[in-house]
């Protein structure tokens, strides 16, 4: 117990540390949201794969999709990989750097009213993402908060509330630097803390071998396959396939995800940075679910619902507890070091958002750069406050999944933005319209689909695939719809940044810099 709170209070005491350290490049808009636009390939890299992979990852979606599907699970840390990080640094990253440049656009709703000339759009954008951060955030607290309970028998309550503290005191104080710096370290703990923790639990179960052949001989519900669970694509193979588009294709819409791009600092660190955000990704997610994989060794256990279904979230917890002290301790830094980095992201990505995009010139006329500070650090307490609270409801509440939340805020996200910010970045012949029924189909599709499953009448039994099919939708509405509709034109592949926006909207971005000056 002393040697895991000693691991605990070193890694808040450096959390914090860098938050001071980081203080003074908060000074400016561009510099707490966007480090200055000058982080190199390393810790751009780091922040993406920690943001990408929390506890919701390592606790929820491992230990439900390594229960359901078993080794086949780590399709979706490949696809995490290969879908999630490298082509999406290759497609997105040189791109979405270039044109938020030209645009002098600092967040996504501010990329979308900017590109399309259009406030109504940057105002909707910003809302829904402010909505639909927040069950995501929760699903975060969650997970971490299961690993808290079963290593020091806190109560979930008390887990919710330290945490939430811990990452307001360090992204309040640091900004986006200390973000990227905490994530850089703590993506080396969740490194070598995966590669321990897989180790021991296979050790655990007789070595590989072992382990391999009792699981081969655990039976599927609903299946005649021959050792279900060792198969190379499980029992269910089309709700594997849903797992993957929606935590892979996912990271290509969400806001928190691509705002990485927006800050890198050069061309050359885009493409080192694929490199080391791919590498991360094939240890840290394919190595959660190749664990996750293992769970069904351990149900006898494993909690057990009221309905008879295993409560998912505990399953890793359960494969943990049997491991040394010092593994346990480990592997709280681990998951408390994942769900730290994407908390850090999605407060800042909710609360940049809120200020520029619906504070400033709708509910504020005229903003000063230390008043847009102080507004950010401000929203930065409510969302965490708000989050932290329906976290602690959600606990008792009928949503008792992490990968619930998840399915919903990641389906709502990425399907209303993936099409229009994808489609928006290569094609100068997208149209509003386009944009706003993207906006319409992945919110209403996802919300709709989660009121019908409260009702007991889902239209999508899975919440998974749900956001899984917005995702695609939203990629095949943007085109279609815009072949009907008119195009706001853009010049793609200007000659030279100062081409890169017509004259008379550069005028336009003059005058709205000089008003909120």
């Amino acid at each position: 117990m002393v040697a895991k709170i000693c691991m605990v209070l070193i890694f808040v005491g450096v959390a914090v540390g860098v938050g001071l350290y980081c203080r003074r490049t908060t000074t400016s808009v561009d510099g707490f949201v966007l480090g200055g636009r000058n982080v190199g390939p390393w810790m751009s890299a780091f922040a993406y794969g920690t943001s990408y992979f929390s506890a919701v990852v390592f606790v929820g979606y491992a230990g439900q999709f390594g229960w359901k599907y078993g080794i086949a699970a780590v399709w979706a840390g490949i696809g995490n990989a290969i879908l999630g990080s490298l082509l999406a640094w290759w497609v997105l990253g040189p791109r979405t750097r270039e044109m938020t440049h030209r645009l002098g656009a600092t967040t996504m709703p501010e990329f979308f009213g900017k590109r399309f000339k259009s406030k109504g759009l940057r105002i909707a954008s910003a809302a829904i993402i402010f909505v639909f951060l927040i069950p995501y955030t929760a699903s975060v607290y969650n997970g971490l908060s299961r690993l808290f309970g079963m290593a020091f028998g806190l109560p979930y309550e008390v887990c919710v509330i330290g945490m939430a503290v811990i990452t307001c005191l360090y992204v309040v104080l640091g900004g986006y630097m200390a973000t990227v710096m905490n994530d850089f370290l703590q993506g080396i703990v969740m490194l070598f803390g995966i590669v321990a923790v897989i180790a021991a639990v296979i050790l655990n179960n007789g070595g590989f071998s072992e382990a391999i052949t009792t699981l081969s001989q655990i039976p599927a519900e609903g299946s005649q396959m021959a050792g279900p669970f060792v198969s190379m694509f499980g029992p269910d193979l089309f709700n594997l396939l849903g797992v993957v588009v929606l935590t892979s294709l996912g990271t290509w819409g969400l806001p928190q995800m691509v705002q990485k791009f927006y800050a890198i600092k050069s061309g050359p660190a885009v493409k080192q940075g694929a490199i080391i955000s791919t590498l991360f990704a094939f240890v840290v997610a394919g190595g959660s679910y190749f664990l996750g994989g293992f769970g069904r060794l351990y149900a006898d256990k494993i909690e057990i619902g009221p309905t008879g279904i295993p409560v998912y979230d505990s399953i890793i917890p359960t494969m943990l507890s049997t491991l040394p002290d010092i593994l346990i301790g480990i592997v709280i830094v681990l998951v408390l070091s994942a769900s730290m980095s994407t908390l850090s992201s999605l407060v800042l990505t909710s609360s940049s958002t809120l200020t520029l995009d619906l504070l400033q010139g709708n509910v504020v006329k005229k903003m000063s750069e230390q008043s847009k500070l102080g507004w950010m650090r401000v929203l930065i307490v409510v969302f965490i406050i708000v989050s932290a609270a329906l976290a602690l409801v959600q606990y008792n509440s009928s949503i008792t999944f992490i990968a619930q939340l998840m399915g919903i805020s990641w389906g709502a996200l990425a399907g209303a933005f993936l099409g229009p910010f994808l489609w928006g970045l290569y094609s100068g012949r997208i149209s509003k319209a386009a944009v706003w029924c993207s906006f319409i189909v992945g919110v209403c599709l996802t919300s709709g689909n989660m009121v019908l499953t409260l009702m007991g009448t889902p239209l999508i039994a899975s919440p998974i695939n749900c956001g899984a099919l917005a995702m695609l939708l939203s990629l095949i509405i943007v085109p279609v719809v815009s072949l009907f509709t008119k195009s706001v034109p853009f010049e793609v592949n200007p000659p030279s940044p100062e081409g890169a926006i017509d004259r008379e909207y550069q005028h336009e971005l003059a005058v709205e810099r000089k008003g909120a000056e």
